[in-house]
């Protein structure tokens, strides 16, 4: 079982509390990862930065969340599938794409299954691709921002993936109804 504290307003570090603050007033509530991430409020800064960075790149919101949760189900994230999940209807991306991402079975498209790909290599290869893999990305339509992009994502991701592996972060109620495991 996880010792990890839960913070709320009260209990957070001062330069926690106008974080935690922002994201009450932005979710309506305290996401079970911000709450963990507050004890370090350096970690839940950079990654409130790097979540708004990512939602405002150039990504459509399939494609944000092929990204998000390509890495989320790689990591078997226990937290952050369900949450992105949510995340995705509330971003009108369809359920088949996220089913099809929970499950890891094809995606509707060609260019979300070549992003997902490209994702998966980002990850696994730990950065260092073949050119043809990157050209098969470029081929599929997209751009060395695009790159880039994914790899703002993964940034984003490891800081939300390991926080919940090693705190064990509870998953919000908002989310249950979305519980996953990986198969």
């Amino acid at each position: 079982m996880s010792t990890f504290t839960l913070h709320d307003i009260n209990s957070a570090p001062a330069e926690a509390k106008p974080l935690l603050e922002g994201s009450l007033k932005a979710f309506g509530m305290i996401p079970g990862l911000h709450a963990v991430m507050a004890e370090a409020p350096g970690l839940l800064e950079g990654y409130q930065v790097l979540h708004r960075l990512f939602v405002n790149s150039s990504l459509n919101a399939d494609e944000k969340t092929v990204v998000w949760q390509t890495i989320n189900v790689e990591h078997a994230c226990h937290y952050c599938v369900p949450a992105h999940t949510g995340i995705a209807k509330s971003m009108k991306v369809s359920d088949e794409i996220s089913n099809a991402l929970r499950d890891e079975t094809p995606l509707p498209s060609a260019k979300l299954e070549a992003l997902r790909d490209f994702t998966l290599a980002v990850v696994r290869q730990r950065g260092a691709l073949e050119e043809k893999q990157v050209q098969d990305f470029y081929s599929a339509g997209f751009t060395q921002q695009n790159v880039l992009e994914v790899i703002l994502g993964l940034s984003q991701k490891i800081m939300s993936n390991y926080t919940n592996h090693l705190a064990q972060t509870p998953v919000d109620k908002a989310f249950t109804q979305f519980s996953w495991e990986k198969k």
